[in-house]
């Protein structure tokens, strides 16, 4: 239950240390798996120490247990060993100190490792982490390139050896880390996190020369493949050992059989770009001038037809059609015209014929009254009456005389 306490009230350190004594020992014996990083064996001393540290967290505990418990272990038992242990949490009242009394320790063979590995490669799976989708594509030329590696190793020599003589102007920005043991996970995670945060860093190279699967199991880590899985780069998995895959291999999007495998796949080699450069500008050298021959062929093609070779040849034709069109209807306007000069003379000729003029012409006289009006009918006209008669080339005025009966006459 939880402690009343107050600024006018507070316990002592002795009574804090003794109610957290006392929780911690309700808790009972424990499992507890994890790797060991530190281990005391002092001669003439019937208990050996030991610290027992979380491989993914920067979190460790001490260990104590009697030698006889140690003894059935030691051959087996190191540092660096993964372990599982049966122990009881104590607390040693007067530092305020917390360490686990074992009871029985257990060593994790590696057939016992790789079934959990494979146990969370299935969880893994089925969560997608490894699905070919979700892999990118590396740039084809980065401008700089991360590499995670240990310090002074021969896999960080082969990766900048190797991509500077392919690309000389390749930049790196190295994070030497622990590549084994309990403090390879946090540190490696660390650098992915950090390199993968700078702007410049286009790609990231995980690299290490090879192993024992003990050696190996940092890279197999839940949170270091969950850390890859997050990247925003692209990632590059160069462990260098092909029997057993790591899970890095398959979170990476890129998986390199060795670090000199992961230079050769990060940046191009020059000769070889040069070359294919050269290939590419022939290839378009020969198409453009595949086209401008075809264009060329095309053209003289098109001149040669006779529209195009002999332009004139259409006019003249044309020309001689609209000649021959305008003597025919030259020849037809002057048919017809002849046709209407016929009609019109025939016509005058009739008119002529028969104009009152004509008929004076041929000895005829016309007998007018004084009002102008023509003499028709010899009834008409009174004896002794003046009337105008015209003749062909004028008139004169005439008198009607005597008439014998039954006929006319004018005096």
């Amino acid at each position: 239950m939880a402690v009343q306490t107050s600024a006018e009230a507070p316990i002592p350190v002795g009574e804090v240390s003794r109610l957290i004594g006392g929780w911690i020992a309700r808790l009972g014996a424990v499992w507890v798996e994890g790797q060991v990083t530190q281990l005391s064996r002092r001669p003439g001393l019937g208990v050996v120490f030991l610290t027992l540290r979380d491989p993914s967290l920067d979190v460790s505990v001490r260990v104590t247990c009697y030698r006889a418990v140690f003894d059935r272990v030691a051959d087996a038992v190191g540092e660096g060993a993964r372990v599982v242990v049966l122990a009881k949490p104590e607390w040693y009242a007067p530092r305020g100190e917390l360490s686990l009394r074992a009871a029985e320790i257990r060593p994790v063979g590696v057939g016992e490792l790789l079934v959990r590995l494979e146990r969370l490669k299935r969880t893994l799976t089925a969560e997608g982490l490894f699905a070919d989708a979700r892999k990118r594509r590396l740039p084809f030329l980065p401008g700089c390139v991360g590499l995670v590696t240990g310090r002074a190793s021969a896999a960080e020599r082969d990766v900048l050896r190797n991509a500077r003589s392919r690309w000389p102007a390749v930049r790196f920005a190295v994070r030497n880390v622990a590549v084994q043991g309990v403090h390879a996970v946090p540190q490696v995670i660390e650098a992915l996190r950090d390199l993968d945060a700078d702007p410049e860093v286009d790609v990231i190279v995980v690299a290490r020369g090879g192993g024992s699967v003990e050696d190996l199991l940092p890279f197999s880590d839940e949170s270091l493949v969950r850390a890859v899985a997050a990247c925003g780069t692209p990632v590059v998995s160069a462990i260098g050992h092909e029997p057993d895959s790591p899970l890095l291999d398959l979170v990476a999007d890129v998986r390199a059989s060795t670090p000199t495998d992961a230079a050769k796949r990060v940046v191009p080699e020059v000769g070889e770009e040069l070359a294919r450069v050269r290939q590419l500008r022939d290839r378009a050298r020969w198409v453009l001038a595949s086209r401008i021959d075809r264009e060329e062929r095309g053209l003289a093609a098109a001149r040669s037809r006779p529209a195009l070779a002999e332009p004139h040849r259409l006019v003249d034709g044309r020309a001689e059609e609209l000649a021959a069109l305008l003597g025919r209807s030259r020849r037809t306007l002057a048919h017809l015209l002849d046709r209407a000069r016929a009609d019109v003379e025939h016509t005058r000729a009739r008119v002529v014929a028969l104009s009152p003029a004509a008929t004076l012409r041929r000895g005829y006289a016309v007998l007018q009254r004084e009002d102008g009006a023509a003499v028709r009918e010899a009834g008409e006209v009174k004896d002794g009456e003046v009337l105008r008669a015209r003749v062909a080339d004028g008139a004169f005025t005439v008198t009607v005389g005597g008439r014998a009966p039954g006929a006319g006459g004018i005096g």
